[in-house]
């Protein structure tokens, strides 16, 4: 579950005042909005990038608002994928499991458990240098799922594609979060896209967030 509780937060001059939502657990949330809106600013206080100046985050259940981002186990695949030119995908998806100080054998294991789940396998030994957009993304949500977070949160992740491949990419995050039972928490501008993968579909508009009714 991931759960925002009269939340207020103040970037420079631009302020989000007293908003709520919650994704229930093993869900797909939504969270669309225009450009400035303040959706971003949202998923980075649940991620503990910013500080919050009220209400309070609570996932799977645990209050995190005053958590380190570090402790709070929570899967991250940013806008651009931010992938390291320097590493292969497998070291990408091997890298949070490392710093977990997981066996090797187990990181192995999972690296070819993701790669199979992504249909990344014929990458893995590439460095991020001339895969298609697509292909990033699918390296940046394996990167994200490896340590098998319960939360997911996603930023824009399809933003940079062509049309073609959004639609494939969105089958392809609704295809992982349904076998994965993460409950996530992905942002957009895009509205065929929020209304191709959520379970629960909120617009932020004006500094509140409203649930909209998938039957309108």
């Amino acid at each position: 579950m991931i759960k925002i509780e009269n939340l207020s937060v103040q970037v420079g001059t631009f302020r989000i005042q007293n908003v709520s939502l919650t994704v229930p657990s093993g869900k797909y949330g939504v969270l669309m909005g225009r450009t400035g809106s303040g959706k971003t600013t949202i998923l980075e206080t649940v991620l503990g990038l910013r500080g919050v100046n009220a209400g309070r985050i609570v996932l799977c259940d645990q209050d995190v608002t005053n958590l380190n981002p570090a402790v709070r186990g929570v899967g991250y695949v940013p806008q651009d994928g931010a992938l390291f030119s320097s590493m292969t995908v497998r070291d990408h998806l091997d890298f949070a499991l490392m710093i977990r100080k997981v066996p090797k054998a187990a990181c192995q294991q999972r690296v070819e458990e993701l790669a199979s789940l992504l249909g990344i396998e014929y990458l893995l030994d590439r460095k991020p240098r001339g895969l298609s957009g697509g292909e990033r993304q699918r390296v940046a949500l394996g990167r994200a799922l490896s340590f098998q977070p319960k939360v997911l949160c996603l930023d824009e992740p399809l933003s940079a594609l062509d049309d073609d491949t959004r639609v494939r990419m969105c089958d392809l995050l609704s295809d992982v979060q349904k076998q994965t039972g993460t409950t996530t928490l992905h942002v957009t501008h895009n509205r065929e896209e929020a209304e191709r993968l959520a379970d629960c579909l909120f617009r932020i508009e004006d500094g509140q967030i409203q649930q909209v009714n998938r039957e309108s």
